[in-house]
């Protein structure tokens, strides 16, 4: 088949914060939005929900949805791509920020690649670059993690190591936990981490309770800080 008439892929940005669409999603998105039909999304409910609360379908319920998330087998995409081979566009929806950053989307888009279907990646919220930008760290060389261990003396080596090469290669280490384990993961790093290394928090970006710190840990160990069980960003940089 000639892949000039397939469709496009479209990673769609999602909110990052609670009942922030009308702020944080570009118009570019919401012009290309009504031209897509079809979504592949990591919770359809919730995906269903984002979509509704743009107002721009008529009818939510005469959408395709599949899902697309950790757990979707390879196997599974010829299937779920069968709507771009017959020259529909396809969304590729995240449950927060943007597809293909720390989100099984990546699978969607190397799949499309390979098959010679154009992927569009558009505009918006990405609370990992968020934080960056907020932080004062390097921005000209970082990495992120993901999660770190849940075991306490797994997670306190892993953090050593992390900022063994933060420091040789001054690069920004960044993680995602969570929220319910914002504060044992605060708790962890404080202890862990040299007092000069520069230690930063962002939660809840873009929403009502948006914050970011960034200190000295010296300064952390005697900061009677705690963060509320909210989505958060932790970031430091070995100095």
């Amino acid at each position: 088949m000639d892949s000039t008439s397939f469709g496009k892929l479209y990673l769609i940005p999602n909110v990052v914060a609670d009942d922030t669409q009308d702020v944080v999603i570009p118009q570019q998105v919401r012009n290309v939005l009504p031209g897509i039909q079809y979504f592949l999304a990591e919770d359809i409910r919730t995906a269903r929900r984002f979509l509704s609360s743009l107002k721009l379908y008529s009818s939510i319920e005469s959408l395709h949805f599949e899902v697309l998330d950790k757990d979707t087998d390879v196997r599974a995409l010829p299937a779920l791509f069968e709507p771009l081979l017959k020259g529909h566009n396809v969304g590729v929806l995240s449950e927060s920020g943007c597809p293909g950053v720390a989100d099984p989307g990546a699978v969607a888009v190397r799949y499309a690649h390979d098959h010679g279907i154009q992927v569009v990646p558009l505009v918006g919220p990405s609370s990992l670059l968020l934080a960056l930008m907020a932080s004062g760290l390097n921005g000209q060389r970082f990495a992120f993690h993901g999660y770190l261990p849940v075991e306490g003396k797994d997670a306190a080596k892993v953090i050593k190591d992390l900022e063994r090469e933060s420091r040789q290669k001054n690069q920004t280490q960044l993680f995602i936990e969570t929220p319910y384990r914002n504060n044992s993961l605060l708790t962890l790093l404080v202890k862990n981490l040299a007092d000069t290394t520069r230690l930063s928090v962002s939660v809840d970006l873009t929403g009502a309770g948006e914050q970011t710190i960034t200190w000295p840990v010296k300064k952390w160990r005697t900061a009677d800080v705690s963060f509320p069980k909210t989505p958060a960003v932790f970031l430091f940089l070995a100095i």
